[in-house]
């Protein structure tokens, strides 16, 4: 078992950044890719960035390519999502999630991908 605490949204202005971080505990956190997903309302849950267990690898959705950066503290058994230049259209809940069964070199994309969520933190970007 995996449990996953988000934290670090709020309310920014566009424009502005945020810093969300994951925390994890439970079991081996550095053997599992990570992944961060966000829903907005009346929308599904969409994928946002991965990272590999070791942090050298990751991907992004094109909408916050240049913008967002995932990384990984596996020592604090952690994972990060610094997001830049923040827009309306980034308001969402930000949920975390791990996949426990994908390749350590590959990075899923689905949300059946991964088992185990966080409960979520609120993003909220005024225009």
């Amino acid at each position: 078992q995996v449990q996953l605490v988000e934290s670090g949204g709020g309310l920014v202005q566009a424009g502005g950044s945020l810093r969300l971080s994951c925390a994890a505990s439970g079991r081996t956190f550095s053997s599992y890719n990570m992944g961060w997903f966000r829903q907005a309302p009346g929308k599904e849950r969409e994928f946002v960035a991965a990272i590999n267990w070791s942090g050298s690898r990751t991907s992004y959705v094109d909408s916050v390519k240049g913008r967002c950066t995932i990384s990984r503290d596996n020592a604090n058994n952690t994972v990060y999502l610094q997001m830049n230049s923040l827009k309306p259209e980034d308001t969402a809940v930000y949920y975390c999630a791990v996949d426990e069964f994908g390749s350590r070199w590959h990075l899923r994309v689905g949300t059946n991908d991964y088992n185990y969520w966080g409960q979520g933190t609120q993003v909220t970007v005024s225009s």
